[in-house]
C-alpha cells in the first residue's frame, strides 16, 4: 500500500522505518492496518513526534493506544463508534444544547475547525437526560470521529495530509462555578487527547477569557504536556484579528468576528469536506470494516495513480490503432 510521508529529516525517515519494523516484528501492529490507521506513515509518525523519535517510547505508548482502544468502557473503540453515531444519536439535541461542541469548516492551511462553546456548558441539566457514563462515550466517539473521519476527509480535500485541528474555545458565560462541575471531564479529555490521539491539536485559542481566569490556568495548565501549553492562545475580547489571521472571514461564524452565517446555524451546518459519503462509510463501519473515508489520502492517491497509467495505456492504444488505421489506407 502507497504511504504518503510528511516533510521530514533523512533521519527522522529511518526512524519511522525503524519503528515500523519493530511494531511489526513484535505483532503490535500488522500490515493490513486497523482503524486507527497504524498502516499509514503519517498516524505512526504522530507517536514518533509526540515521543521526540524516541523509539522504545513511542512504541510503548502506541502499545498502550491500541490496548485502550480494544477495552475502553469494557467494550472498544470500534464497538462504541458502531453504537453511537456522533451526529445522530437519542440524546445529541440537548447534549448540544448544554455541551455545545462543533466543527465548522477549514482554516487557511485545511486543518478542521472546532469550536466549542464552553460558556453555554450546564452540566446538572446535562446529566438529567443523559447518565455520565452515556456522555463519556460520547465524547469518545466524538474524539474518534475528528480522527477517523474529519482529518481523513480534509486530507482528501487538501491533496495532502493534514494532521492536525484548530481549536477555538468560547468561554463568553463561562465562571469558575461551571469549572468545577466539568473539570474531570476537562482533564479525562486532555489525558484521552494527549495519550491516544497524540499531535492532533495544532493550535488552541482561547477566547472571551472571563476576569480571573488565570486561577482556572492555573489548574488546567499541568494537565497539559509542554508541547501542548506551547499551543495555547489565550485571547480576552480582543480575539478577532487573530481568528482571522488563521481563518478566512467567509468561514468564520459571524459571532466570532467572520462573515458566516450558515441558513441553519454554524453550529449544526455540520460545514466541512468530511460529510461526503458518511453515511455509506458508517454503513462500512457497522459491518465492522475498515473504511476511512473513501477519504483516505494515500488511498486516494494510489487510486489516482492506477486512473493515470490507465489514461496513458489508453491514449497510447488509440495512437497504435490509430497509426495502423492511416496505414492501411495508404496502402
Amino acid at each position: 500500500m502507497a504511504r504518503t510521508i510528511p516533510d521530514i529529516t533523512e533521519e527522522q525517515k529511518a526512524a519511522l522505518q525503524a519503528f515500523r519494523k519493530e511494531l511489526l516484528e513484535e505483532n503490535i501492529i500488522t500490515e493490513e492496518g486497523d482503524t486507527l490507521g497504524t498502516q499509514y506513515d503519517h498516524v505512526l509518525l504522530r507517536f514518533l513526534r509526540a515521543r521526540k523519535f524516541n523509539i522504545p517510547n513511542a512504541k510503548t505508548m502506541i502499545k498502550n493506544c491500541l490496548e485502550w482502544r480494544k477495552t475502553v468502557n469494557g467494550v472498544g473503540i470500534d464497538e462504541l463508534f458502531r453504537r453511537i453515531d456522533p451526529y445522530d444519536y437519542p440524546e445529541r439535541e440537548v447534549v448540544f444544547k448544554n455541551w455545545p461542541i462543533w466543527y465548522h469548516g477549514t482554516d487557511k492551511i485545511e486543518r478542521p475547525v472546532n469550536i466549542q462553546s464552553l460558556g453555554d456548558i450546564d452540566v446538572p441539566a446535562l446529566y438529567k437526560v443523559i447518565s455520565p457514563d452515556k456522555f463519556w462515550e460520547t465524547i469518545i466517539v466524538t474524539a474518534e470521529a475528528a480522527m477517523r473521519e474529519i482529518l481523513a476527509g480534509c486530507s482528501y480535500s487538501a491533496g495532502k495530509v493534514i494532521e492536525s485541528i484548530l481549536v477555538i474555545v468560547d468561554l463568553k458565560g463561562f465562571s469558575l462555578s461551571k469549572f468545577w462541575q466539568m473539570r474531570n471531564l476537562i482533564r479525562d479529555s486532555f489525558q484521552v487527547s494527549q495519550d491516544y490521539m497524540p499531535e492532533t491539536m495544532g493550535l488552541l485559542v482561547v477566547i472571551n477569557a472571563p476576569y480571573g481566569f488565570s486561577s482556572i490556568w492555573s489548574v488546567v495548565k499541568p494537565w497539559l504536556s509542554k508541547e501542548t501549553q506551547e499551543k495555547v492562545h489565550i485571547f480576552g475580547s480582543d480575539y478577532a484579528p487573530f481568528l482571522l489571521e488563521l481563518v478566512d472571514a467567509d468561514v468564520l461564524p459571524q459571532a466570532f468576528g467572520g462573515k458566516c452565517t450558515c441558513p441553519s446555524g454554524c453550529q449544526l451546518s455540520n460545514l466541512g469536506p468530511w460529510m461526503e459519503g458518511r453515511k455509506e462509510r458508517r454503513e462500512r463501519w457497522i459491518r465492522g470494516e475498515i473504511a476511512n473515508p473513501g477519504l483516505n489520502l494515500e488511498d486516494k492517491l494510489k487510486e489516482e495513480e492506477k486512473n493515470r497509467l490507465s489514461r496513458t495505456v489508453a491514449v497510447a492504444s488509440r495512437v497504435s490503432g490509430s497509426s495502423y488505421s492511416v496505414g492501411i489506407n495508404e496502402d
